[in-house]
């Protein structure tokens, strides 16, 4: 007989949410989708005269980008930008510091500024980095985050049970997370759950709840994020 699944909580906004549930299937988890945060595209204005577009997210993949080479952070988000039919595309493969790196090797500051599209308040150290390198960096918000304001039914069920694994993607989604729980009385019911985060900074904002044990991935992606599951 097949060992039951095990239930990991999913915090992450759709639609990367469906993503990475499909991904816990697949290794017979039971994935419970609460995503705390609702993403907003926005439009942004025409940039016709920049020589590539730099991707840190995703959900940056809004209507009004140009049709110019894509530096994305990482293989999933390179995918979505295939997908949405951008024909140039590559990928970082791991996190913002490897992005920073790949565009220094492939572009040159004479050739025109670049375009980062990301989240509001995100990417601002990256664009600092390629600035002092002497790029011209013009960064547009390509989409904002709306928390949500209580967890559905099964996350709730899932808290009250105690005992699983819970992934976050973003200091974010963490602070919104441990919000919800003091605002709700669930913060107490985490005792039991280990939480797996994708960097430090998440990490700093769960430390706030009583975890069974809060760990913090190798690598600040997805891949390491999954790796860290028994």
């Amino acid at each position: 007989m097949p060992s039951p699944r095990r239930p990991v909580l999913v915090t992450r906004p759709e639609p990367g949410a469906a993503e990475t549930a499909a991904r816990l299937r697949v290794r017979r988890y039971a994935p419970i989708v609460a995503p705390v945060l609702t993403i907003i595209p926005q439009v942004i204005a025409p940039s016709a005269d920049v020589q590539a577009i730099l991707l840190t997210s995703a959900n940056a993949i809004v209507p009004g980008l140009p049709d110019r080479p894509v530096f994305a952070v990482g293989d999933a988000t390179a995918a979505r930008a295939r997908a949405a039919g951008m024909s140039t595309v590559r990928s970082a493969g791991r996190d913002a510091a490897a992005l920073a790196e790949l565009v220094m090797r492939e572009c040159r500051p004479q050739f025109g500024p670049l375009l980062l599209a990301s989240g509001e308040g995100h990417g601002l150290a990256l664009a600092a980095q390629l600035r002092r390198a002497g790029f011209r960096v013009r960064r547009v918000v390509a989409y904002g985050a709306r928390p949500v304001r209580a967890l559905p039914a099964n996350a709730q069920e899932f808290i009250a049970t105690g005992r699983g694994h819970a992934l976050f993607f973003s200091p974010e989604t963490a602070h919104v997370f441990v919000r919800i729980c003091r605002r709700t009385g669930f913060g107490g019911g985490v005792a039991g759950i280990e939480a797996l985060a994708i960097s430090a900074a998440t990490a700093a904002g769960l430390a706030a709840l009583n975890w069974a044990r809060i760990r913090i991935a190798a690598h600040p992606n997805q891949d390491a994020l999954l790796a860290l599951l028994p």
